[in-house]
């Protein structure tokens, strides 16, 4: 289904490409009957490269197939510098299927092997590890009635060269040495572009390599229209006047779409988390920081990050002999010789205070010297003024929790925590902790309110959690197991977050199902497929590596207890839990995710496999969600596919992140999807320009882009754009919806086109025509218009998108569609294209069944009618 629809898109693109010069050129060409054909990756860039192609008549004069253009790149390791393909051998087998091996670096013990029928669209990549404790350099392969013999050189070996056998490509002989004479390596060294380099040559029809320029030409003119922004409408545009438009809705041919289509991601991405989300305001609380959660780039990072200690004669150290449990292994011990100086926490980037706001405030403490000691609690400023104060008598020498409430009498942004205790000695401390009382909807360990309402104010109709690759981490030890974010905060498992800094796991999986219950959005939890992120750059062989499969079971089983645990009954055993930590009533999940953006190697489809049957087995009514990838083409893309079409998937997770041109040039990408197959739930997506900004530009795609989602919103179930929210000055990623700083969140504009949306789905969609006064197709795609119906309400919504640089006078025709009233709600969104501070703005404007409107240059209006 993919393929055909991936064919007719090429089919129709390179019919616009025959009216261009290059393809005049060629159809007067007379072509030979054969060609030779060169494989190879340029040397001169250190493999940070794809497979590319030259080809030649006479094997003396070569011509690039594109400049630079790679038609397989390497998929190991992490994006970035890792991915390498050194030295790729390209040979064909008896059945005519071109076969590719090559080198990845020059540590592990692996080579990569990929196969395609036509040299363009290549299969799912593997990677067998042959060799332990060395490496595998320059691969080459022989055959012999169907069994392959894959042979190598490796640098740290006497002898040097090793071999393995295969039918498959899947399953391997054990590694053995060979001589010399066993292996016959036939690239040959060949100048392109004046640059010696070294690969396989293949005597070919001219039409393989007439396909391969088709492709790349294909490729350059895409690239071409993602180029397009609004830097370029006044050369574009130039002569372009003010449109009309009349837009006829029609009455009959309405179909039900999804009404969960906006919804919200939340991946503890930018400092989401700790220090945003999460309204925790003590860093490191409990002193787990360790040098390995930023990879040892920062030697502050470690168990005493964030705190301090006054007086010259005053210390502090981490121990781990008796802690509170096992899982929070560090504490501090604070030893007291100049009463009056203490222990203080700068918090995240300073502690934000609201005057005459509450916070509670708690420790456990022990007693190292078996006598009673008095902390004074305090909030205090740079300078030393005092916000807050209380006290708490420690008078145990077993951990004991403690609490306090402080009120703060003056509203700051960069107050500190300081504790001083009031007599000499020795004292362990752990999970302190400040809350401001005031949380979202007042929970306990609970979120951010103004943070948590902005997003509640989305509506969203689901929140997918707890992120995408912080959910299968960073190898295979580094992913997220929701049974370590559950129960008490000191019983919890914190670890290394995959972005770079620390997950304490406060902000748990019965937090994210609360958040989900309070703002009315149905709960999506993303659980890995047994395999870490494709970004992982540990674990041996990278992300290709998986839970073993004596363990799948097991995690399998943690699956299965995720369901229990969110709707079991309180007789359940985790059921139980949940009622135990205040929710006996279930949370009523429906949908869960297995996996993210993963690569769709055998490894991944076994492992995948096991938990999809297991969850359909036991909980049939739940919707498994499946991965496709982390674009929208491409071999993962097009395996995902067809993993879903073999196990019957009921919805996959696409996601793709593209430039303003790419969106609006792409409205139609819904449109040629088989309705009979699995439903689509676009998990991340947003629109990106050089620079990553998020202004009216970038939100106006998007608003244009979802107004073909909902025409499609009977294949489209769900969407949600990525990421959601941002730190300020701990940004790891642009664009981002929502930044925010300790006391002040920032909406973005591409955050308001959200909210429209959400606060305005509908779940009947109503087809329309449009026709404008200009026919130029440049000018009819950056026109975007939805009509749906909320059955609940009755109200017609009307989205209305124009991204041109003049206004479009607009008629309406909503005959027969039940319009009696007036006058009708209308939000206008406009500015200039790099406005980053647009916002909407409602007012009533005069309607009938048929009236006009003008949609200003660069603008998305909402106008919602009520109905009979």
């Amino acid at each position: 289904m993919k393929n055909k629809i991936k064919q007719n898109v090429i089919a129709f693109a390179i019919s616009l490409l025959m009216v261009l010069p290059f393809f005049a050129n060629n159809a007067k060409t007379e072509h030979p009957g054969s060609v030779y054909l060169f494989a190879y990756t340029p040397e001169n860039v250190s493999g940070r490269t794809g497979l590319q192609f030259a080809w030649s008549v006479d094997r003396k004069s070569w011509h690039s197939v594109g400049q630079n253009y790679n038609f397989l790149l390497s998929d190991y390791g992490r994006w970035g510098s890792q991915k390498k393909m050194i030295a790729p051998y390209l040979f064909q087998d008896a059945h005519g299927t071109y076969h590719c091996v090559w080198s990845l670096n020059d540590k592990d013990g692996t080579f990569a092997h990929a196969a395609s029928k036509d040299l363009i669209s290549w299969g799912r990549q593997s990677y067998p590890e042959v060799m332990q404790n060395n490496n595998c350099i320059k691969p080459i392969v022989s055959q012999n009635n169907g069994v392959f013999t894959v042979s190598w050189k490796s640098s740290a070996a006497a002898n040097g060269l090793f071999a393995v056998t295969t039918s498959n490509f899947v399953d391997y002989s054990a590694t053995k040495t060979i001589q010399d004479t066993e292996r016959v390596d036939l690239r040959e060294k060949i100048t392109i572009a004046g640059i010696p380099q070294n690969g396989t040559v293949h005597k070919v029809i001219w039409d393989v390599v007439n396909s391969l320029i088709k492709n790349e030409q294909l490729a350059a003119y895409n690239n071409q229209l993602k180029e397009e922004s609004s830097k370029t409408d006044a050369v574009r545009f130039a002569s372009l006047k003010p449109l009309n438009a009349t837009i006829t809705v029609e009455a009959t041919g309405s179909k039900k779409i999804s009404n969960m289509l906006t919804g919200v991601f939340f991946e503890d991405i930018n400092y989401a988390a700790d220090g945003g989300l999460y309204a925790e305001l003590i860093q490191n609380r409990g002193f787990e920081y360790a040098l390995s959660d930023k990879e040892g780039h920062d030697k502050s990072w470690n168990s005493s990050k964030s705190w301090s200690v006054e007086g010259n004669q005053n210390t502090f150290t981490i121990d781990s002999l008796s802690p509170i449990h096992e899982n929070n292994k560090h504490y501090a011990v604070l030893k007291i010789t100049e009463i009056g100086r203490g222990f203080s926490n700068e918090g995240f980037d300073g502690i934000a205070l609201k005057a005459g706001d509450k916070y509670d405030f708690s420790l456990f403490c022990r007693n190292l010297a078996a006598a009673k000691t008095k902390l004074i609690i305090r909030l205090t400023g740079k300078n030393g003024e005092k916000y807050a104060e209380t006290t708490i008598n420690s008078n145990g020498v077993n951990w004991k929790k403690y609490n306090a409430v402080l009120v703060s009498n003056k509203t700051v942004t960069d107050a500190k925590l300081e504790i001083l205790p009031q007599s000499q000695g020795s004292i362990a401390l752990d999970m302190i902790s400040l809350f401001p009382q005031k949380t979202f909807k007042g929970r306990k360990n609970g979120l951010r309110s103004d943070l948590a309402q902005t997003i509640a104010d989305i509506q969203p109709k689901f929140m997918r959690f707890p992120g995408g690759c912080v959910a299968h981490g960073d190898g295979v030890d580094n992913i997220y197991h929701w049974k370590n974010t559950i129960g008490p905060l000191e019983s919890r498992k914190p670890q290394r977050n995959l972005w770079g800094y620390h997950q304490s796991m406060g902000l748990g999986y019965f937090e994210y199902f609360q958040f989900c219950e309070d703002m009315g959005a149905a709960p999506l939890p993303v659980v890995a497929a047994g395999v870490p992120c494709q970004n992982s750059g540990t674990g041996g062989a990278g992300q290709q590596g998986g839970i073993p499969m004596s363990e799948m079971d097991d995690y399998v089983q943690d699956v299965l207890d995720l369901i229990e645990y969110a709707n079991g009954d309180v007789n359940t055993k985790w059921g139980k839990k949940r009622a135990e930590a205040g929710h006996p009533k279930p949370f009523n999940l429906k949908y869960v995710g297995i996996g993210n953006e993963d690569l769709i190697t055998d490894i991944f489809e076994e492992r995948f496999t096991m938990i999809f049957n297991a969850v359909k087995a036991k909980y049939p009514e739940i919707t498994v969600i499946g991965t496709v990838g982390p674009f929208y083409e491409g071999t993962d893309y097009t395996e995902g596919w067809a993993l879903a079409d073999k196990l019957n998937i009921p919805m996959v997770d696409e996601h793709y992140y593209e430039s303003v041109g790419w969106f609006i040039n792409n409205q139609d990408f819904y449109d040629k999807y088989d309705r009979s197959k699995a439903k689509v739930y676009l998990g991340e997506y947003a629109a990106f320009l050089p620079g990553r900004p998020n202004n009216i530009e970038t939100a106006l795609a998007e608003a244009l882009y979802l107004t073909s989602i909902e025409r499609n919103g009977d294949v489209v179930s769900m969407a949600s754009i990525a990421p959601m929210l941002a730190k300020e000055g701990h940004t790891q990623w642009n664009p981002d919806i929502i930044y925010f700083n300790n006391s002040e969140v920032k909406p973005t504009v591409g955050y308001q086109v959200q909210k429209m949306y959400g606060n305005n789905a509908g779940d009947v969609y109503l087809p329309n025509n449009i026709m404008l006064s200009d026919g130029n197709e440049a000018v009819r795609k950056r026109i975007g218009v939805s009509v749906v119906r909320d059955s609940k309400s009755n109200d017609l919504i009307l989205k209305l998108v124009n991204m041109l640089p003049v206004a479009v006078n607009t008629q309406l025709d909503l005959k027969n569609l039940g319009v009696t009233a007036s006058n009708a709600s209308r939000t206008l969104l406009t500015g200039v294209p790099d406005s980053k501070t647009a916002l909407p703005k409602t007012d009533t404007i005069a309607i009938s069944e048929n009236f006009s409107t003008e949609l200003p240059a660069y603008s998305f209006s909402l106008i919602r009618i009520k109905t009979k």
